[in-house]
């Protein structure tokens, strides 16, 4: 009987209906879990699920009964990837669930932004209608979508699934070669191009050694001023410290931010600490989380399970 372990339950809302695996298995659920709980909750485990919970060499090494780790995310970086193929312990992620969500969520944030919504809505709230005793006032600039160009970086499902909304409200899209390429692929652009060129950056890439602050202070330095970034990929992408400092200066536009390099994000987080500037949208990492997609998210959570029960290892890294 296998002995199945969810890390942190608490990830997916009480209102989402969790199948359970077909065979035959105790099942044992936690909404939270600290590093200091995880080899103590795993330690009888033969199937492990974790969304965000950290599960490195160190931790697997003491984890005797683990055969199987079924991420509840497509993200991998907080799985030893290479202590598991190692030591012969299957790994699987979540993929194309969030082509809907994910997408939409940018797609709102651009809107948000381009047009001040963020911004229109803090000076009603402080009372400057009645100060301008207009029937309408103009404290924030208002451009429009259509007509922009989108610079995505990161040409997956996600990636790809932005685009086709954007081209549908009339806005040109460029895809980024990977920084720092010699040549571009067919249907790139070299990446400070875009940077260069976009009205609107769009992250959409896996977080890796290579990835990290892949915009700092350097990238945002090429960006318009009248441009905006939009991260709803992992927070480690963007230099947040860079950021904040680039928003302060007007040296861009505004930002749309749902990941941050901590999660949950500390007070100190210089995004959250900035939170009220009007040009700063924050959302806490829910650009996943339609309801839709958190459904299909479960379901193929536990199809993953049954695969690895058959032996037919589905979406095994």
């Amino acid at each position: 009987m296998e002995t199945i372990v969810f890390l942190d339950h608490g990830t997916i809302p009480a209102h989402i209906s969790l199948p359970r695996p077909d065979f035959c298995h105790q099942w044992h659920q936690y909404a939270t879990t600290t590093p200091s709980q995880v080899i103590e909750r795993l330690q009888q485990a033969t199937i492990a699920i974790t969304n965000k919970v950290v599960l490195d060499g160190q931790v697997l090494a003491q984890l005797p009964h683990l055969k199987f780790i079924a991420i509840a995310a497509t993200g991998t970086n907080n799985v030893d990837l290479d202590y598991c193929r190692t030591h012969n312990i299957k790994v699987a992620n979540i993929r194309g669930y969030a082509t809907r969500s994910v997408p939409e969520h940018v797609i709102a944030m651009i809107f948000a932004l381009k047009r001040n919504l963020a911004g229109y809505q803090q000076d009603i709230s402080n009372g400057e209608w009645q100060r301008q005793q207009q029937f309408c006032f103009f404290t924030h600039p208002i451009t429009d979508v259509a007509g922009s160009t989108l610079g995505i970086m990161g040409n997956g499902s996600l990636g790809q699934a932005v685009a086709t909304l954007a081209r549908a409200i009339g806005v040109e899209v460029l895809f980024a070669e990977h920084a720092g390429a010699s040549q571009c692929r067919d249907g790139y652009h070299p990446f400070e191009q875009v940077l260069r060129e976009a009205d609107i950056i769009s992250l959409h890439c896996p977080l890796t050694a290579t990835t990290t602050n892949m915009i700092a202070a350097p990238q945002l330095a090429l960006m318009k001023s009248n441009a905006i970034i939009i991260n709803t990929s992992r927070g480690g992408l963007i230099n947040e410290q860079a950021l904040v400092d680039a928003l302060l200066a007007h040296q861009i536009a505004a930002a749309g931010i749902d990941v941050f390099t901590e999660e949950p994000a500390p007070a100190t987080n210089p995004l959250i600490a900035h939170s009220h500037l009007p040009n700063l949208i924050l959302t806490p990492h829910v650009a996943w989380g339609s309801d839709s997609a958190i459904q299909s998210l479960v379901n193929q959570l536990i199809d993953n399970i049954n695969s690895f029960h058959l032996g037919t290892h589905k979406n095994q890294l």
